[in-house]
């Protein structure tokens, strides 16, 4: 976003307005934080954006707001400090994802022969360098990417913006488009739309459509819930459980497959995702969105025009790559990419559909830890070697914050490689990325 506030703040000028570009918001990478004290600061976080945005439309000077987000925490933040301030419009804006680079099952595959001391450190962050080698989102499929997602079919960004690469023609001339769109529906005007009027019921369920259809985050089982609320909305998990065993999975990016989101998008993308749902009846149409009336303005990709600025095709009507971006009739899987699992312990959430079928179903005993520290000791000292169900107590959030326990998956995936029978049930969060070895969590 290094570059976004001058593109901004000079297509306002063009449109006959003024923008102010506030310094940020305080945020972390979930990436860097794993596995360290920081990271029980990472849920708390979306929080304290909320509320760090919320003071600067506190103002009450503007007559509308343009909000950069990209990462876990800070779409869901600021989209709870826009409907702070539901009368004001709100355009978000994305990054879009870095173009691709090492692929990531093999970043997953030296991440664990670090785990296991085969490679030093310095051929792991050989590794991590080219895989994160650019400006951008993360290419594989987790809770970034499922942010800007949701952001599109929830009519929140122009249509077709989500993963146009950083740095390119295209995505400056969407983001001076959006700077132009968000004062063109302020009050002022004859097409106000505010965020209120946005994210509605119809809106949320569509967001959750889409994280059903492209196997998204575990963490938007919270943060779709917040956001939700903030609209005055009570979405349940049990909401989330019935959507599920009717939107059916029709993308395989990682951690659901070995594509990424760049691969994604060249199959069809957004723009062929809601098509296919709209035309399956599985997707609300009669919505507003920021580009106007009905979701089928979202059945659109953009393309550079010869003055540079933004013109918009029909999007693929069928997919540029089936093993990637499936349509409705030839659906990876009937029921959604999430699924909400209920047993003597209470309630939890499970990325389904980065299981194999192989392993839906673990039986084995139970090993009981009280931190993600103990289990990697465990690990270390050799003392894992059987079939077994880590339980990984005390990390909700009335104990520490409820961390993602990320830097589990490469001890825990070693295993299950191995041959042995492994799953996790926690109180804590894993990352988007995770999904390898299944686990309850939340």
């Amino acid at each position: 976003f290094e570059r976004f506030p001058e593109l901004i703040k000079e297509a306002a000028r063009e449109a006959g307005g003024v923008a102010q570009v506030a310094a940020g918001v305080p945020a972390m990478c979930d990436g860097v934080t794993q596995g360290q004290p920081g990271m029980e600061l990472s849920l708390f976080s979306r929080d304290v954006i909320a509320l760090s945005a919320a003071v600067g439309l506190s103002h009450n000077m503007f007559d509308a707001a343009v909000f950069l987000g990209v990462c876990d925490k800070i779409v869901p933040g600021l989209v709870i400090a826009a409907l702070s301030f539901g009368h004001l419009p709100a355009i978000f804006v994305p990054a879009g994802p870095m173009p691709s680079g090492l692929p990531n099952d093999e970043k997953a595959r030296i991440r664990q022969l670090y785990a296991e001391g085969k490679v030093d450190r310095d051929e792991l962050l050989e590794a991590e360098s080219k895989s994160y080698h650019g400006p951008g989102t993360c290419t594989f499929y987790g809770t970034a990417n499922s942010n800007q997602m949701l952001m599109e079919i929830m009519g929140l960004h122009l249509p077709g913006a989500s993963f146009i690469n950083p740095n390119t023609p295209l995505r400056d001339a969407l983001t001076a488009e959006a700077t132009k769109r968000a004062l063109s529906i302020t009050a002022l005007g004859n097409a106000y739309t505010p965020a209120g009027e946005v994210i509605d019921e119809r809106a949320v369920v569509n967001g959750v459509v889409g994280l059903h259809a492209t196997g998204g985050s575990t963490n938007h089982a919270m943060h779709l819930v917040a956001m939700a609320a903030a609209a005055g909305i009570d979405l349940t998990w049990d909401d989330l459980s019935e959507l599920s065993d009717v939107v059916p999975l029709m993308a395989r990016i990682y951690p659901n497959g070995l594509a990424d989101v760049n691969h994604f998008h060249a199959a069809g993308g957004m723009g062929f995702l809601i098509s296919e749902l709209l035309d399956a009846g599985l997707l609300h149409g009669d919505v507003t969105t920021v580009w106007g009336q009905g979701l089928d303005l979202y059945r659109q990709e953009p393309r550079l025009g010869d003055d540079g600025g933004v013109t918009w095709q029909p999007a693929a009507t069928t997919s540029h790559d089936e093993a990637v971006l499936a349509p409705v009739a030839k659906a990876f899987s009937p029921n959604g990419g999430l699924k909400v699992l209920d047993g003597d312990l209470g309630r939890a959430v499970i990325k389904v559909s980065a299981v194999k079928p192989e392993r839906h179903v673990i039986e084995a005993p139970a090993v009981i830890f009280h931190s993600q520290d103990d289990l990697m000791a465990a690990f270390k000292a050799g003392e894992l070697e059987k079939d077994f169900v880590a339980v990984v107590r005390f990390q909700g959030p009335q104990a520490i914050g409820m961390p993602e326990l990320h830097k589990l998956t490469p001890p825990l995936g070693v295993l299950q490689d191995r041959g042995f029978k492994v799953a996790l049930v926690t109180d804590g969060r894993m990352s988007g990325a995770s999904g390898k070895v299944p686990a309850a969590i939340h």
